[in-house]
């Protein structure tokens, strides 16, 4: 089983990148395993599938420049495809005086990545827009949309399978073997070798990326994010996407209103640490992940320094009322009986040695392997821009001189 390029992960980013490569350099051998029965299984099939502007991202960083660029590949793509998405348009509310800086921040980033069509709205416009919304400013960003990005991820695999590029499903990696011309790849299935790997292993992105680094210097941690859903009759309570403004200590937006692109309205996630990295249940529990969590040195210093951030985020989870309490900051007409149960995701978030939240996306690369080791939020609206910018890094390789990579 020899290939040109293997791909590990079968999510929206590993996805991408197999579909760019593709597109760009036809004649190489390309295949993607995935674990699962079926693709896009836990990131991207678990978020709130939103369309990311790129509002909240430092100018120039991988997340804004990504974000961007990949908005608008994602749209066309969609509109080439039929997939169906919906540009509602989002606000950004701060509730209290204590807020209004962090918002004016996020207004400026806004329009540093170009963002011109952002407006800063006071509290009557506010209510023109979500007329059961409390706030006193706020920031309307028509840019962001709503979407399915399992329906997106099925469309690339389609796509790249016709292109004639392989997927197999159901192949647990469980070694990674450089060589000196090729890399050995194997699965509890059987063998692959290949010229490059590239992983895209999401929330098991560092444990791929330790089989042929033993040092690397990042562990992913997971946090699970639970949503409810707003009962049918009172969905007239939102209309579009309304966003709190978020902790700046923090990779997380804070819980918010959803409305879905297949009809429904979600109020979340929060952000708990997970016992499990495929830990979607309150009482899923893996020794092994969790005790790799606790021994990494920069987790504990995380959870020494935002121990009580981290408390009053269990408590909402175990607290149906505290969740409300939170929701009722935007909505205060939202009432605990309002609310259904309803899915969570986890987040593979990237926490260096030193204790930091690794808030940009961050890919490391040898010789035999690229590894995408933090491609959180938003990650799934960036996802085209992300797989051409390692499959720029991966056709270097393959390639007398670089070529611009496009997606027709």
């Amino acid at each position: 089983m020899k290939y040109d390029i293997l791909v590990v992960g079968g999510g929206i980013v590993g996805l991408a990148t197999a579909l760019r490569l593709k597109k760009n350099k036809p004649d190489l051998k390309i295949i993607l395993l995935e674990k699962e029965k079926q693709l896009a299984k836990h990131q991207t099939g678990n978020n709130s599938g939103v369309i990311h502007s790129g509002i909240y991202y430092k100018p120039g960083s991988l997340k804004a420049t990504n974000c961007i660029n990949g908005y608008n590949e994602l749209l066309e793509f969609c509109r080439e495809n039929d997939i169906k998405f919906d540009l509602c348009g989002k606000i950004i509310v701060a509730t209290s005086q204590e807020e209004l800086p962090a918002l004016e921040n996020i207004y400026n980033r806004g329009i540093q990545n170009g963002l011109t069509d952002i407006r800063k709205i006071s509290q009557a416009e506010i209510r023109e827009h979500e007329p059961h919304c409390s706030g006193i400013s706020g920031i309307w960003v028509p840019y962001t949309g709503i979407i399915d990005y399992t329906d997106v991820s099925y469309k690339y695999a389609e796509v790249f399978k016709k292109l004639g590029g392989e997927i197999l499903h159901e192949q647990k990696v469980l070694d990674i073997k450089p060589g000196s011309t090729s890399t050995e790849v194997i699965t509890d299935k059987q063998t692959f070798e290949t010229k490059l790997v590239i992983n895209c292993a999401g929330l098991f992105s560092d444990k791929i990326a330790a089989l042929t680094h033993k040092n690397i210097n990042v562990r992913i941690i997971p946090f699970r994010g639970e949503y409810y859903e707003i009962k049918k009759e009172k969905e007239y309570l939102v209309k579009g996407l309304i966003y709190p403004v978020p902790d700046p200590n923090f990779p997380f937006l804070g819980v918010h209103f959803t409305r879905m692109v297949k009809g429904g309205v979600e109020a979340g996630p929060n952000a708990v640490f997970s016992f499990k990295r495929e830990g979607y249940k309150k009482t899923d529990f893996n020794w092994s992940d969790f005790s790799e969590s606790i021994a990494w040195p920069g987790f504990r210093k995380v959870a020494a320094k935002y121990w009580r951030t981290g408390l009053g985020e269990y408590y909402r989870s175990f607290s149906k009322a505290a969740f409300t309490k939170a929701l009722q900051k935007l909505i205060p007409e939202i009432q605990e009986n309002d609310l259904i149960p309803g899915n969570a995701g986890v987040r593979a978030q990237a926490c260096d040695r030193t204790g930091g939240l690794i808030d940009d996306f961050m890919i490391l690369e040898d010789k035999h392997i690229i590894n995408v080791c933090n491609a959180p939020s938003p990650a799934a609206t960036s996802s085209l821009s992300i797989g051409k910018t390692v499959a720029e890094m991966a056709l270097q390789r393959f390639n007398s001189e670089k070529k611009e990579i496009v997606l027709n």
